[in-house]
Formats: structure tokens, sequence, C-alpha cells
């Protein structure tokens, strides 16, 4: 059975920084592509960055230069460095393998003074 579980949110001020992790049981990461969305209560789920099964990474505009996507694949996780936090970064984030139903429950984000 496929499990996504996440880790690592919290509450920062603005300009903080967060990394959160996705491991993985009962599938391998290390040929799949893994992204991070995000969700704010009343508006649809944002793709924020993603990975392929290559290390090939693509971002969001508005994460751009301030988020990293990597893979540690033989830890079986994916994580999502956060810098230059800001308020509107505020979701709940969750991991997700590509093109799959396979999603985390999330780990909650709150950038505030």
């Amino acid at each position: 059975q496929v499990q996504l579980v996440e880790s690592g949110g919290g509450s920062v001020r603005p300009g903080g920084s967060l990394r959160l992790s996705c491991a993985a049981s009962g599938i391998s990461f290390s040929i799949l592509d893994v992204a991070w969305y995000r969700q704010v209560p009343g508006k649809e789920r944002e793709l924020v960055a993603s990975i392929n099964f290559q290390g090939t990474t693509d971002y969001a505009d508005s994460v751009k230069g301030r988020f990293t996507i990597s893979r540690e694949n033989a830890k079986n996780t994916v994580y999502l460095q956060m810098n230059s936090l800001r308020p509107e970064d505020t979701a709940t984030y969750y991991c997700n393998i590509r093109h799959t139903p396979h999603w985390g429950k999330g780990t909650l984000v709150t950038v505030s003074l």
C-alpha cells in the first residue's frame, strides 16, 4: 500500500525558512515524478514545485528563487526547502506522486508576524 507522509510544517515569521519532507512507503520515489502542492481554504490546490525521476525541477513563478525541491532516493524522501517565506505562502502543503491519486494528508505552514 502506497503511503505518503508530509512533515516539517509549522509557524514562522516572514523572511523565515522551513524544510518540508515527504516520506514514501510502499513505492520507490527513485523512478517517479513527485510534486508539492499547496492549498488555502476556499481555493484550488496549486502546484508549487516538481521533480522528475531524472532530477529535473520546475517551480511556480511565485516561489522561484525562494523554494528548492530535492530528493534523497536512499531515504525515499522528497524535500521542499522554503526560504524567504511570505504571508501568502501560508497554506497546507501536500506531496503527490504525479499523475496518480497518491497524496499525503498535508502539513500546515503558517507565515505571520
